[in-house]
């Protein structure tokens, strides 16, 4: 069956809760002022009706449908709670906003989006890297949620023409979770994103990232020089910060002295030093590393160089003794080099500082119970791609009851480490950029070569890659 045909719209989706679609074998299809329209393969056809009658008080019509084509409408579009407390069905109660943190916690989610168009408020949910529409509210409903919202992260709710920050707590018997809150005035008025912040670390560890072995011990050396500055650059969402924190782990040690300045603090660590960034009240990234230098420091996280006032204190730092690290959102290792360089940076204070530069990628890995192989041709590749000859296939994604016909389960990090030789020294001083050959010559992996070894390995497919290998 074509994805497309198993499309069902958020308002339809959520006239029921998961647990009642997977329950009764039922999904909705169309819906009207006296009716509800379901697909289903019950074979008590009058029963169901009338249970369901009760249940949603509205007439109810059913539609027969053979069983393999419900169970993929169910997958499609209904997820199922690790909690086992299924609910995506829309009720407005004082509890809807935290079932729906919740759930997108179970759910794996890393951000939840609040919307307002002209015509429909909806939320959707970032799951893998990808937004999926979880639900569409009422005209009347969306404020209230907002301000709901805003008053549990202490946003000042009568101001609606300025962005704000704030960040809730959600503490229950079973887990204890942060959330940054960030409200943005916009058309039709207020669009929130909650990012989850989970507070377990006991998995953020090096060796679980997706470094390979040689890059892993590249990148360990670099960290473990007590001077200097290691970036990491990539987009927003990349996994840059989960890299920094597992490197903190690597070196908080009883002996050094780490502090850290962040915007938010995503994890807490014990032993090391956080401070939450402050714009508002003059706590920034530059100011704060003035202070920080006269906190005995061995080891200093700035969580982004923004602007040239933070890089330059970042190398006066790195000069004066201190191992820095940081992140920088540039598209590959070397062009962090032309970033700072185009801030304003001296290339020779780049080269006498930097020990590595890094750039990273969250690649979604296809479902290993639905993928399929596939004989390889060249135009499945961005032209001018150079395929090596011993991959012959690739895999496609599918669909399955594993990983909600999207063929992707989980996501695995691709990097690209190029550690700050004394050629490459030199390369800096004279702003020489171009060097492809070097990173051939000394068998350096770029982010594009690293992506092709996964669709060679089968663990991810052409297309989810296609963006980064024309880029």
């Amino acid at each position: 069956m074509k994805k497309e045909l198993l499309e069902i719209p958020t308002e339809t989706i959520q006239l029921i809760t998961a647990e009642q679609a997977y329950s009764y074998r039922i999904v909705p299809v169309k819906s009207d002022k006296t009716s509800l329209t379901f697909k289903t393969d019950f074979n008590d056809l009058a029963s169901l009706q009338q249970e369901l009658q009760i249940i949603l008080g509205s007439t109810i019509v059913l539609e027969k449908e053979n069983s393999q084509t419900i169970d993929t409408y169910l997958q499609k579009n209904y997820r199922k709670r690790t909690s086992g407390n299924s609910s995506s069905s829309l009720n407005y109660s004082e509890d809807f906003l935290l079932n729906m943190i919740h759930e997108a916690k179970e759910l794996g989610s890393s951000d939840i989006h609040f919307e307002v168009y002209e015509k429909q408020h909806r939320v959707r949910f970032r799951i893998d890297g990808k937004l999926l529409e979880r639900y569409v509210i009422s005209e009347n409903e969306y404020p209230k949620i907002v301000n709901r919202i805003k008053i549990m992260g202490r946003l000042d709710i009568s101001e609606k023409r300025l962005p704000q920050d704030g960040r809730i707590n959600i503490s229950t018997g079973k887990e204890d979770f942060d959330i940054r809150v960030s409200s943005l005035p916009t058309l039709h008025g207020e669009k929130l994103v909650l990012r989850i912040l989970s507070k377990n670390t006991l998995t953020v560890q090096l060796e679980n990232l997706g470094f390979t072995s040689n890059e892993l011990d590249t990148y360990k050396i670099a960290v473990k020089k007590p001077n200097g500055i290691v970036l990491i650059s990539g987009p927003t969402g990349s996994g840059k910060t989960t890299t920094l924190y597992a490197t903190l782990k690597l070196l908080n040690t009883n002996d050094t002295n780490i502090l850290t300045i962040e915007d938010p603090i995503e994890y807490t660590l014990e032993g090391v030093n956080q401070v939450q960034l402050k714009e508002n009240i003059g706590l920034d990234f530059a100011s704060t590393l003035r202070t920080f230098l006269r906190q005995d420091p061995d080891i200093i996280m700035v969580g982004e160089i923004r602007d040239v006032a933070t890089a330059n204190m970042a190398i006066r730092a790195a000069l004066t003794g201190h191992l820095v690290l940081s992140t920088i959102h540039t598209n590959s290792a070397w062009a962090t080099i032309s970033r700072l360089i185009d801030m304003g940076v001296p290339p020779f204070l780049i080269a006498s500082t930097l020990n590595v530069s890094v750039a990273q990628r969250l690649i979604r890995k296809l479902c290993t119970s639905c993928k399929t192989e596939e004989k390889l041709t060249i135009d499945v590749f961005p032209k001018g791609v150079v395929i090596p000859e011993s991959v012959t296939t690739h895999f496609k994604a599918n669909g399955c009851t594993e990983c909600y016909q999207t063929g992707y389960k989980g996501r695995k990090a691709i990097y690209e480490i190029i550690p700050i030789t004394k050629e490459l020294v030199e390369s800096i001083e004279k702003k020489e950029l171009n060097i492809s050959s070097y990173l051939k010559q000394n068998n350096i992996a770029t982010l594009q070569d690293n992506a092709l070894s996964l669709v060679a390995e089968g663990i991810t497919s052409v297309d989810e890659i296609f963006s980064l290998l024309i880029s």
